[in-house]
C-alpha cells in the first residue's frame, strides 16, 4: 500500500486546490502515472503515484484544500476494484489523523514555527517583532511569496472587518430570488484579486501614455515575415519588437527594473521579462528569461511555447519566477487606452493596445496612419517622472526605427 502525499510545490506554497482527479477509485495506476491535477496560486502541478497498484480511496474530494505533505489518496496492491482494501486503508488512516491532532499546549509552538518557515526579509522580521505580528498571517505581494518591510505596515495598518459583514452577507442571501448564480472564485482567482488590491495599496503608481507610429514596424513585418518563417520556423510578431525595445530601454534607465525591499532598492542587472498571458483560469506572466541574450527569433519561440503551455496549465513554478518588468497587451481585445497595473514587486509595466488608423500631422501634411497608444505604469516611489518619461519616449523611438533593432540584435 502507498499514500498519495502533496508534494512539496515551492517556498512560497504551502496548500492547492484539489483541481482535478485524473484516477478513481479501482482503477489500475501504473509507477509514475498522473493521479490528480492540483492549482496552487500560481501554477497547476500534475501529482503522480509512486508505486503501481489499484487506486483504493481518495481522502479528499475535487474543490477541497490540501496542505504540503498530506495524504490525499491510498494505492493498493493487485487489480481490479480492491473491495477490502478501502475500508483498510480508512482504518488505518484514522489512527493517524487522531495522531496528528496536536495537543493545545502545543498551538503556540506550531504558531511560532509557522511563523519562523515564512520567507522574509530581515527588515520585515524586525518590524513584525516590533509591532507583535505573526508573519505567517501577512499578505505578501512578493509573487514568490517573500514578505517585506511593506507587507508588515500594510498588515498593521489594514482596517478591521466589519462585524456586520456576516450579518449582512445572510440577509443578501436570505433575499437571492433566483437572479443572481454564487460561484466561488478559484484559488488563482483570489490570488489575483488579494494581489493586485495589494499593489493599489502599497505602490504610488502613476500612468503615463505616449503613441508609435506602427507604419515602419509593419512594413519591416510585411517585407520579411516569409523569410524570418523558413529560417526560423517560428512567426515574426510584434513582440519581439516590443521585448527588443524594453530590454533596450530598462539598460539606460535601470531603475525602472528595479524593486523596493524595505529601506533599500534593488537593482536588478538581468532582464526576464514577464509577458501577460490570459487563460480561462485567469491572467498568468510568464517570463522570457534573460531577453537581452535572445534573438528574435528565440524571443518569439519563447512567447509562443509559454503562451501553449499558459493555456494548457503547464506552466511551471520556473516559468513564473524572477520577473523583473512585465508586457502586456490588450490590444489582442480591442483595448484602445488602459492603464496597466504592477506586477508584484516590479516597479514598471508596458500596456500596449489595438492599432489604429488615424490622421497624423506629419510635417505640414495630414496622413492617416496606423497608431498605438503605448502605457507605462511605474512606482513613484521609485521612478521619477523624468525617468519614466524618458523610458516610454526610447521605446517608442526604437519602435519607430525597427531597422535599429534588427541591426543591434
Amino acid at each position: 500500500m502507498a499514500e498519495i502525499r502533496v508534494p512539496e510545490l515551492a517556498e512560497s506554497i504551502t496548500e492547492g486546490t484539489i483541481a482535478k482527479w485524473l484516477k478513481q477509485p479501482g482503477e489500475n495506476v501504473d509507477k509514475g502515472e498522473f493521479i490528480v491535477e492540483l492549482e496552487t496560486d500560481k501554477v497547476n502541478v500534475e501529482v503522480i503515484s509512486e508505486e503501481a497498484g489499484v487506486l483504493s480511496e481518495l481522502l479528499a474530494a475535487e474543490g477541497d484544500t490540501v496542505e504540503v505533505g498530506q495524504v490525499i489518496a491510498i494505492v493498493g496492491e493487485g487489480s481490479g476494484a480492491p473491495a477490502q482494501q478501502a475500508p483498510q486503508a480508512t482504518e488505518a488512516a484514522a489512527p493517524a489523523q487522531k495522531e496528528a491532532t496536536p495537543a493545545p499546549a502545543a498551538a503556540v509552538a506550531e504558531e511560532t514555527s509557522s511563523s519562523d518557515r515564512t520567507i522574509a526579509s530581515p527588515a520585515a522580521r524586525k518590524l513584525a517583532r516590533e509591532k507583535g505580528i505573526n508573519l505567517a498571517d501577512v499578505s505578501p505581494v512578493d509573487p514568490m511569496g517573500r514578505v517585506r518591510a511593506q507587507d508588515v505596515s500594510a498588515h498593521n495598518n489594514a482596517p478591521a472587518p466589519a462585524a456586520a459583514a456576516p450579518a449582512l452577507a445572510a440577509k443578501a442571501e436570505a433575499k437571492d430570488d433566483g437572479r443572481i448564480t454564487r460561484q466561488k472564485m478559484t484559488r488563482r482567482r483570489q490570488t489575483i484579486a488579494k494581489r493586485l488590491l495589494e499593489v493599489r495599496q502599497s505602490t504610488a503608481m502613476l500612468t503615463t501614455f505616449n503613441e508609435i507610429d506602427m507604419s515602419k514596424m509593419m512594413e519591416l513585418r510585411s517585407r520579411k515575415k516569409d523569410q524570418f518563417f523558413e529560417q526560423n520556423d517560428v512567426r515574426l510578431g510584434f513582440m519581439s519588437f516590443f521585448t527588443k525595445a524594453v530590454v533596450a530601454a530598462l539598460k539606460k534607465y535601470p531603475y525602472v527594473n528595479a524593486e523596493i525591499d524595505g529601506d533599500e532598492i534593488l537593482l536588478k542587472n538581468y532582464f526576464d521579462i514577464g509577458i501577460a498571458v490570459s487563460t480561462d483560469g485567469g491572467l498568468v506572466v510568464p517570463n522570457v528569461v534573460d531577453a537581452d541574450r535572445k534573438s528574435f527569433a528565440e524571443i518569439e519561440a519563447s512567447i509562443g511555447e509559454l503562451a501553449k503551455k499558459a493555456r494548457d496549465n503547464k506552466l511551471t513554478m520556473a516559468d513564473m519566477t524572477g520577473g523583473s518588468f512585465t508586457i502586456t497587451n490588450g490590444g489582442v481585445f480591442g483595448s484602445l487606452l488602459s492603464t496597466p497595473i504592477l506586477n508584484g514587486t516590479q516597479v514598471g509595466i508596458l500596456g500596449m493596445h489595438t492599432i489604429q488608423k488615424r490622421p497624423v500631422a506629419i510635417g505640414d501634411n495630414i496622413e492617416i496612419r496606423p497608431m498605438m497608444y503605448v502605457a507605462l505604469s511605474y512606482d513613484h516611489r521609485v521612478i521619477d517622472g523624468k525617468d519614466s518619461v524618458g523610458f516610454l519616449k526610447m521605446v517608442k523611438e526604437l519602435l519607430e526605427n525597427p531597422e535599429d533593432l534588427l541591426l543591434g540584435s
